[in-house]
């Protein structure tokens, strides 16, 4: 009897987790659909093919798609108005950069916290949580103030605004994978002759691969997808990441190209897609492989 009702509570959860599945792929679809689409067709029909319904009968209907879709121009104009490519090499590079040293200097530090146990290092330890709990909103006109004093409004500046804000997630979830790290295995690296910083990078770091590869994802997907935080760090006349980009496709008196807009939307989404399916298998192994002390 309760097999039968576990069968029957898994289809119901099946059942409702695919509603959600659609749900949430349902927008990608919409905006990939429209982004072939000729503006005036966006505006007056954007869930549909095209001006005439399948009911309308088989000619119409494809009459109008023909009408409606204009193939890749959308695509061709779009990158040629917000010059993509510029703007697609400053979010690559900002976001590479930022999440490696985010992991770099996060695991480090979550090494020295979890091994060093004093007031100092607790102090440490619960800032980065409080970091983690404080609404960005709070900081950033502050935040913007500090960075034009300091001089932090280019590419490689505002790595390090990232690895302030980053830090807090990173340096939570590399401390609860290092307290399963049995310290024999450091000791016997420093008999061998190792100090402190080979015994990291020779033996520590190569274990926290899986978290490292969970905060990696999780990281890169913020970084590449934040609109904010360039927007009030940057110098927007000299560099654009892609959400800051395409935003100048806005123009005055309201007026939108949809079509342009919609097709860089698939362009700036078609990277960290594909990233996060390659390495979406990792994120559960690197969350529950420090989820137990060993």
């Amino acid at each position: 009897m309760s097999s039968v009702r576990k069968a029957k509570h898994g289809w119901i959860l099946t059942l409702i987790f695919s509603i959600l599945s659609v749900v949430y792929v349902l927008p990608i679809v919409i905006v990939t659909m429209n982004s072939f689409k000729l503006k005036a067709y966006i505006n007056r029909y954007p869930f549909q093919l095209g001006p005439f319904k399948l009911s309308d009968g088989w000619d119409r209907f494809v009459d109008g798609i023909q009408k409606a879709f204009v193939g890749l121009e959308n695509y061709v104009e779009g990158v040629r108005k917000i010059d993509f490519f510029r703007a697609f090499g400053y979010s690559l590079f900002i976001t590479i950069c930022s999440v490696a040293v985010i992991i770099i200097c996060t695991s480090m530090c979550a090494w020295y916290i979890t091994r060093v146990q004093n007031k100092f290092t607790k102090g440490i330890y619960y800032l980065c949580l409080f970091s983690m709990i404080v609404p960005f909103q709070m900081v950033m006109f502050t935040l913007s103030k500090l960075a034009n004093m300091l001089h932090l409004g280019n590419p490689v500046g505002i790595i390090l605004v990232y690895l302030g804000f980053g830090a807090g997630l990173a340096v939570f979830m590399f401390c609860g994978f290092v307290k399963s790290i049995p310290l024999e295995i450091e000791e016997a690296a420093m008999i061998d002759g190792c100090n402190p910083i080979q015994t990291y990078f020779q033996v520590v770091f190569p274990i926290l691969k899986p978290t490292a590869i969970t905060v990696a994802i999780l990281q890169a997907m913020w970084i590449w997808n934040d609109y904010l935080l360039p927007s009030l760090v940057l110098d927007r006349k000299r560099y654009t990441t892609i959400p800051i980009a395409i935003q100048y496709l806005k123009g005055g008196y309201g007026s939108i190209d949809w079509g342009a807009m919609m097709a860089m939307l698939v362009l700036a989404i078609i990277p960290i897609i594909i990233f996060y399916a390659a390495c979406q298998k990792h994120i559960i192994e690197g969350v529950v492989a420090g989820a137990v002390k060993g």
